[in-house]
């Protein structure tokens, strides 16, 4: 007997998966006791170079040959995006079949549909390898740490904006000669924009909330905001305070028990251990009632590492099949999906980081201090610099204590029409529950 495996794609990361299959079988079959076997895999162009060629005999254009095939348990879909993705995971489903998946996008936008196909289908729905590449978060979520309520957790999701930020922050470079260097290291994409706007890192947020809350928010639900506005000059002003900018993702529980799921670039303490994953390093810290902080990080992407996930994946569902067993836990670790509704950004609490680009004048200061007073805004700390020479402007920075961001951005909205603020404010949040 057997736990026989299908690929739908066999692209960078499809790659990985099948050199794994096909050159650790021995090493796989001697851990488990039973072995893994790749049956086929499909692809469009049977011809292209890839970074792992496999035999030609175990290539196909026809999914088919995969998806209702009696002769194969688990089906890997590898191929990206939404369709054909879509139709093809839940016809495997419906057909019997284990699904094991490193699409984010696909869970995020259909995962209500796929994880109620496969409960009622009573196979599995797996996916370590869409969050966070080779970092065992899902399995920890789900399993390892189930017995907790969880409090929050933050993460650094996406490998390409860490990278960026990271060259920006060590060697001052600006936001494009920083994209262009992870580009030439291959840490980008030609078309950078999923990553560099923050939409590849909320699909992934979307599946952490899931895991840990019961709840699949849709995207639209979430604030999502990118790095592209960020700065250099930025990023000096907050190694100045003490702190470090990265792109932030939070689901959390506030004090009144309200779920916040938002992903946007905030300034961490300096000395927290999360300000210290740098390069294309993910990190994902996670509190729980019981356990207290848990820190995961490694590699968040790459052939290799995300292979190895898929390949735990697998691993886990022949291990199922071996004893014949129905899936051991739900695929999210959850009986049912509730649904509840994500706070809204205008009612977040935090504190703040703001540069106002001000006449060099007197009262400048006294005017902006009022505005933000008046709509119960307090200032922590204030850095005003002289203005070079032949320049009339001057930078303005201030950390805000706790603020409601409804309240903020009202004051903002006042301070930027007075005559003496010279363009629109550059706002960074502070996340102070780290």
């Amino acid at each position: 007997m057997k736990t026989t495996v299908g690929l739908l794609g066999c692209g960078h990361v499809g790659s990985g998966v099948a050199k794994m299959l096909l050159e650790d079988h021995d090493f796989i079959n001697e851990k488990m006791g039973w072995p893994l076997a790749l049956a086929k895999i499909a692809v469009r162009r049977p011809q292209a170079d890839r970074p792992y060629n496999p035999p030609a005999d175990f290539l196909t254009t026809d999914p088919y040959q995969i998806v209702g095939n009696r002769e194969i348990q688990v089906v890997v879909e590898l191929l990206g995006g939404l369709e054909p993705a879509r139709t093809l995971a839940l016809e495997a489903i419906e057909s019997g079949q284990h699904l094991v998946t490193a699409n984010k996008a696909l869970l995020a936008h259909h995962g209500r549909e796929i994880f109620a196909a496969a409960a009622r289908h009573k196979v599995e729905v797996l996916f370590e390898a869409a969050v966070a590449g080779g970092i065992p978060i899902i399995r920890t979520l789900k399993e390892g740490l189930s017995a907790n309520r969880f409090r929050h957790i933050f993460g650094i999701l996406n490998g390409t904006t860490n990278y960026i930020l990271t060259r920006m922050t060590r060697d001052g470079l600006t936001f494009q000669a920083a994209l262009a260097e992870a580009q030439a290291a291959g840490y980008a994409e030609a078309d950078p924009t999923l990553d560099v706007e923050g939409l590849d890192a909320a699909h992934k947020l979307i599946l952490l909330t899931a895991l840990a809350y019961g709840t699949l928010p849709a995207l639209e639900s979430l604030h999502v905001e990118g790095i592209t506005r960020l700065t250099p000059e930025d990023i000096a002003y907050a190694r100045e305070l003490g702190y470090v900018i990265k792109l932030l993702a939070v689901s959390a529980r506030d004090e009144d028990g309200r779920l916040e799921v938002r992903l946007h670039p905030a300034m961490l303490p300096r000395t927290h251990i999360l300000a210290e994953i740098s390069g294309p390093l993910n990190a994902v810290l996670v509190s729980g009632h019981a356990v207290g902080d848990v820190l995961l990080n490694g590699a968040g992407a790459g052939m290799m590492p995300t292979a190895s996930s898929v390949l735990a994946d697998l691993m886990d569902l022949a291990r199922t099949d071996r004893v014949n067993s129905t899936s051991r836990v739900p695929s999210l670790g959850w009986s049912i999906l509730r649904d509840e509704p994500v706070k809204l950004m205008s009612e977040t609490k935090t504190a703040y980081y703001l540069r106002f680009t001000v006449a060099d004048r007197p009262g400048v200061l006294a005017a902006i201090a009022k505005l933000l007073a008046e709509r119960g805004i307090s200032l922590a700390q204030v850095i005003q610099k002289n203005p070079l020479p032949g320049q009339e402007s001057v930078n303005l920075v201030m950390l805000t204590h706790l603020a409601q961001e409804k309240n903020l951005m009202a004051a903002l909205a006042d301070s930027d029409r007075l005559e003496t603020v010279l363009a629109p404010t550059r706002l960074i949040r502070v996340e102070t529950r780290l």
